[in-house]
């Protein structure tokens, strides 16, 4: 497996990258390294925040990377969630959340329990519908005239159906996927611009609570699961459920970062036959299927801080490396 790190939206330029929703601004698409481990990803960001690219975007803030921060051996408060209610994790993303969980304990850190805010609604009315906000039409007209990956071919002939068509197959498919009909609407997308800034505003008052929360947990960072292990062919495209673990920070814009921790065992495949989910649904049955077979892939764990605070987040994903690593040896 391999370390990935998103950091807050706007920290590095993005100059010259095309995303597929420019302009949509509630769920920030943002830049960032991959690399085989946790210090690359620190020289990678080093290298990044200078004052070159400073120049040479003058939109980033000219904010150099903070190696005080990044080397503070202060233990450390982390609030940390095993599942969000909303997506049932699988066992391996569990285990792995289970395994770091006691490794920082025993280094020192301090773990309380956290849970996201409304995570079901907030799915539904700020993610879902601030990526769709346009009724998935750049999206679908982005695959115009090309051909359409076999992963992608299902939900994208969805985004093409009348917003009328979309509302009753969500009605009739309620009883058997209750998350279903929801996103279906999301992806009619918003009636107005009123109603496209009462989003906004949405967002910026969900962003402020969230920080609040965090403030009277008195938490410095967040470990949570991250989407695992890699699915089998031409599901990637049908579950957009298990998005929660990672979407909401793209929505919060928090910088955050996943490190792999194990691999999938025998004893995640055989609990993974009794696996249910949260709603019991087809999403859930559909997770099921997608990561079934998958013994010695990568798990990975994810680790979050807030806004601005790159250099935190980084410096507990090297924390989680590096005992992680230990316990190995």
């Amino acid at each position: 497996g391999i370390c990935g790190f998103k950091p807050t939206a706007g920290r590095l330029s993005s100059q010259g990258l095309l995303p597929i929703y420019r302009g949509q601004k509630s769920v920030l698409s943002a830049t960032g390294p991959m690399a085989r481990d946790v210090d690359s990803l620190v020289l990678c960001m080093q290298a990044l925040l200078c004052d070159h690219m400073f120049s040479l975007d003058p939109t980033v803030p000219p904010v150099p990377f903070n190696v005080q921060l990044y080397e503070s051996s202060k233990p450390l408060r982390i609030g940390y969630l095993e599942s969000d209610g909303y997506s049932q994790p699988t066992p391996s993303m569990a285990r792995g959340i289970r395994e770091v969980k006691t490794l920082l304990e025993q280094a020192g850190h301090t773990l309380v329990p956290y849970q996201p805010l409304r995570i079901s609604k907030i799915m539904t009315e700020l993610v879902f519908k601030g990526i769709f906000a346009d009724g998935a039409t750049s999206m679908v007209q982005k695959l115009k005239g090309g051909p359409i990956d076999p992963c992608l071919r299902d939900q994208i002939n969805f985004y093409t159906l009348p917003k009328w068509l979309k509302r009753i197959i969500g009605f009739l498919l309620k009883p058997f996927s209750p998350r279903f009909p929801f996103i279906l609407d999301a992806a009619s997308g918003l009636k107005s611009i009123p109603d496209l800034w009462k989003q906004h505003a949405a967002v910026e008052d969900y962003i402020s609570e969230t920080i609040a929360h965090w403030r009277s947990c008195n938490i410095d960072v967040v470990l949570c699961p991250v989407i695992g292990p890699a699915y089998n062919f031409t599901y990637c495209g049908q579950i957009s459920t298990i998005l929660s673990y990672t979407a909401l920070y793209n929505l919060l814009n928090f910088p955050a970062g996943v490190v792999p921790v194990s691999t999938v065992t025998a004893d995640d495949e055989e609990e993974l036959k009794h696996y249910k989910g949260v709603f019991q649904d087809k999403m859930d049955k559909l997770l099921k299927k997608a990561v079934t077979g998958a013994e010695g892939l990568p798990v990975a764990v994810q680790c979050v801080a807030l806004p601005w605070q790159d250099e935190v987040c980084l410096r507990f994903m090297k924390e989680v490396e590096d005992l992680v690593k230990q316990k190995r040896k």
